[in-house]
This record gives C-alpha cells, sequence and structure tokens, in this order.
C-alpha cells in the first residue's frame, strides 16, 4: 500500500484491511513465508499420504498458517523466509494447504510471536501504512482501537498528527505520539487473529 486512498466502499474495507489500494485484487498465493516448526521425517495433517519434511510456516502477505512440504534432504531453520511461489522454489516442494492455529504445533505455538513481530517489522512500511489510513469501522469504533494498546486517546492522537503528517516508520510513530512498541502491538493483534479471538481481521487474511 501507498499513498492515500479513498475510503474504500464497505464496512470491513473501511478499517484499512490489506484488501485495499494495490491488494484490490487479492493474491491467491504467497510469495514467501517464515518457519515456525518442520520435521525431516513428518506426515502431512493436510493431505493423506504425504510424508517427507513437513513444515508449518505463516505467510508473509496473508498472515495466514500453512504446511509446507519442503524438497527432499532439504534443511531449513526456525524463522527462516522461504519462497513459496509459484516458479524457482529452491526448498519447498508444494504447499500443501492452511492451517488452524489448534493444528499446529507447540513449538510452532511458541515461535509463533517472535516470528510474526519479525514479519511485521520486516515489512514496516506496510503497517505504518494501515496506520496511516485506517478508518472508523462505526460510529463508535475506530479501526486503530482494535489494535492493543491503542485506546480513544491514543486513537485521537494517531490521527491528530498524521492529518498534520503522515508517520514515517514505527519510530517516527513512537515519538510523535508516544505510543511504545508498536510493531508489538500491531503483532499482538495478528496473534489474536491467527487463534480466532477477534470478531474481525485487520490484518490476517482468510
Amino acid at each position: 500500500m501507498s499513498g492515500q486512498q479513498p475510503p474504500p466502499p464497505s464496512t470491513q474495507d473501511a478499517s484499512g484491511h490489506f484488501s485495499q489500494g494495490e491488494h484490490s485484487q487479492a493474491r491467491k498465493y504467497e510469495e514467501h513465508a517464515y518457519v515456525l516448526d518442520f520435521t525431516p521425517r513428518g506426515k502431512s495433517i493436510k493431505v493423506r499420504g504425504r510424508e517427507g519434511v513437513i513444515i508449518q510456516a505463516i505467510g508473509e502477505e496473508r498472515l495466514t498458517l500453512l504446511e509446507l512440504l519442503g524438497i527432499p534432504n532439504t534443511t531449513v531453520e526456525i524463522g527462516e523466509r522461504l519462497y513459496i511461489g509459484r516458479e524457482g522454489r529452491e526448498k519447498v516442494s508444494s504447499v500443501l494447504g492452511r492451517l488452524e492455529y489448534t493444528a499446529i504445533s507447540q513449538s510452532a505455538k511458541n515461535e509463533l510471536a517472535n516470528i510474526i513481530e519479525r514479519v511485521v517489522v520486516a515489512n514496516e512500511t506496510r503497517f505504518v501504512n494501515y496506520i496511516n489510513n485506517a478508518q472508523p469501522i462505526t460510529p463508535r469504533i475506530h479501526a486503530l482501537e482494535l489494535i492493543p494498546g491503542i485506546g480513544k486517546t491514543y486513537m485521537m492522537t494517531i490521527i491528530k498528527e498524521r492529518d498534520k503528517k503522515k508517520f514515517e516508520n514505527f519510530s517516527d510513530l513512537q515519538t510523535r505520539v508516544g505510543l511504545r512498541d508498536p510493531a508489538k502491538l500491531v503483532a499482538k493483534r495478528i496473534i489474536e487473529e491467527i487463534m480466532g479471538q477477534a470478531r474481525m481481521n485487520l490484518f490476517v487474511r482468510k
């Protein structure tokens, strides 16, 4: 996402959901995913009879949990960013399917917070642009208030400051608004959405 965009038509889009703007035609496939856990000799829980290097990962763009099949004898590391696009894969044979939070391993759950924060930081511009463009969901609730740690006071300060000048990065946001560790707050919201604890999704796309 880049630049200012006109208010989108639907209630969900009005929150600043990433399906706006350049994502108005949602991508069907992820291009990159971060490794949460892997088993060198595992069995797929998505495709019956599929065995091999089974990888549990989170997609960088849609932030959905995925099960991947690694190329035989491939070694991967926790937190590694893998290319899973349609052509030119080096470590991944196929994307086996999406996973629910309850289906991933305990090790993957333990890694989730740190790796999601890495994804947020690596895609800083995208998430800062969300904050720069987020709109009210209803007359009483603003999309920004759905991010943990942002109540009405911070929300009003953010809107006031971004009207003067758009935020350039998380550091700029923290300095001008006083909101501590905004990347961690965004990551926390993403985890809530992945776990199914949110009534609507701002960041995770099913």
